[in-house]
């Protein structure tokens, strides 16, 4: 299933199973088209974000922190549609960035890992962009090929207040991406100075 924007253009796509018709009718799009109604089973597409593939659809994703007010469940929707939208939101500079940049990542709005990853994605490829969602694939974007090239410099403002909200003690904060260590050994192996500030 591919998701278009107002142009036509693919922004991303799910696979999906299981597809259904459940009604079909005349298009108001025009003559001898159908408007399909289909129940489908998609486990990549998250609830809460359909309304994110539709700022980026109608090119109103055009600010920083646009993330900033959803819950949980939301910044985790965010985090999906950055990654599956990520080529479509670079297709006019595909290239990485010069190694050597420097990125600010304010963390004054990271309320827990999601938030940091939100966070880390917009510092990087700017609103709605993508830089991994979890420790994993951080380490997998730092490779190459999702905006920039190590090594580079992250510039974290109000440090201290996201690294308070993201460092947990259970085994489901290690397991979400929580663990602040673990971040700086995978920044330090790819060359990535972090200006904690």
């Amino acid at each position: 299933m591919a998701f278009l924007d107002a142009q036509g253009v693919e922004m991303g796509s799910y696979f999906v199973t299981g597809v259904t018709v459940t009604a079909a009718e005349p298009s108001l799009h025009g003559e001898g088209l159908l408007d399909v109604t289909v129940r489908l089973w998609c486990d990549q597409l998250l609830p809460g974000s359909a309304w994110v593939w539709e700022l980026l659809r109608t090119g109103r994703l055009s600010r920083k922190g646009l993330w900033h007010s959803l819950d949980a469940e939301g910044r985790i929707a965010w985090l999906s549609v950055a990654l599956w939208s990520r080529r479509y939101q670079r297709r006019e500079r595909p290239e990485d960035t010069a190694p050597g940049q420097v990125f600010t990542l304010d963390g004054r709005q990271v309320v827990d890992a999601a938030g940091f990853y939100c966070a880390l994605g917009e510092a990087i490829n700017g609103p709605g962009g993508y830089f991994g969602w979890n420790l994993a694939a951080v380490d997998d974007c730092l490779r190459g090929g999702f905006g920039a090239a190590a090594p580079f410099t992250l510039a974290w403002e109000n440090s201290d207040i996201a690294r308070s909200r993201m460092v947990g003690d259970r085994a489901s904060d290690r397991r979400a991406g929580a663990d602040f260590g673990v971040l700086q050994e995978i920044f330090a192996d790819h060359g990535v100075d972090v200006l904690l500030r």
